[in-house]
């Protein structure tokens, strides 16, 4: 099942929520040792966890998390025009129709032979919810491996300035254009994996 779920300050009331949340620990704090807050020692929840997020969900039938991502506002602070401006040449791009993605994770549960289906229809996902509400671009900051991987997806992509080292990673920033025929550029390269409507479940 996907969802699309609104940031709610009483999250701990959505199991799908607390789900997402216990998987990002699990990633980023745990595998990746990324130095974020975590909530309870279980749940990785940060600061741009606020009303405005917007969560993009892949659970199981039985609610299991499979994958999920953040969606920030870019007409508010958010990760690139805040933590890592300097990644980028010039301003940060932003507008109404412009949101950033973070927390691109990927249960550490999955199997190799799932991951890259899961990945796929979690970007495919995310092209959909774009077309639908009128988002016509996504920027993100990436590690150099997952930078070149998000590169070759298909779509129409920008670095927005120089990778530059931050502690021990080498990080950048992009842009990615979203338009009606990102669908078609994805299904060419191989990502395409779109969901049926009945798939879909929205949440205020």
């Amino acid at each position: 099942m996907l969802h699309i779920i609104g940031y709610s300050p009483r999250w701990r009331d959505d199991p799908r929520l607390c789900t997402m949340f216990a998987a990002r620990k699990r990633v980023f704090v745990d595998l990746l040792r990324w130095d974020v807050p975590v909530v309870a020692d279980r749940f990785e929840v940060d600061q741009f966890d606020r009303p405005g997020a917007i969560y993009v969900l892949l659970t199981d039938a039985a609610g299991t998390h499979l994958a999920s991502a953040r969606l920030l506002p870019t007409t508010r602070p958010h990760i690139l025009d805040t933590l890592f401006a300097r990644l980028c040449e010039g301003p940060a791009p932003s507008g109404p129709t412009i949101f950033e993605i973070t927390r691109f994770c990927l249960d550490r549960r999955l199997r190799a032979a799932e991951r890259l289906t899961v990945r796929n229809r979690l970007v495919s996902t995310l092209v959909d919810h774009a077309l639908a509400t009128g988002i016509s671009s996504y920027t993100g900051v990436a590690e150099i491996g997952w930078l070149q991987q998000i590169l070759a997806f298909g779509w129409h992509c920008r670095p927005l300035g120089l990778p530059l080292t931050s502690g021990s990673a080498l990080l950048g920033a992009l842009e990615i254009k979203i338009t009606p025929e990102t669908p078609a550029l994805l299904d060419e390269a191989g990502t395409w994996h779109g969901a049926s409507v009945e798939e879909l479940s929205h949440a205020a």
